[in-house]
């Protein structure tokens, strides 16, 4: 075994793992988790003071 054979493994591992993480990522049982998390920007969490994180206040 030389170095080219540990190379050529670490490509198969690399692209076996790539496609586990894209079919997870598209897998039906994530959608409801992905739709909120893009949907947190869009979120209004403000204090109505403008006392709260984002405030310019000093």
């Amino acid at each position: 075994m030389d170095i080219n054979d540990l190379r050529s493994m670490f490509t198969v591992l690399t692209f076996v793992l790539f496609v586990g993480i894209v079919w997870w990522a598209y897998s039906g049982q994530r959608k409801q988790a992905f739709d909120e998390a893009a949907n947190l920007p869009l979120d209004d969490d403000s204090v109505p003071g403008g006392t709260g994180a984002g405030s310019t206040d000093k």
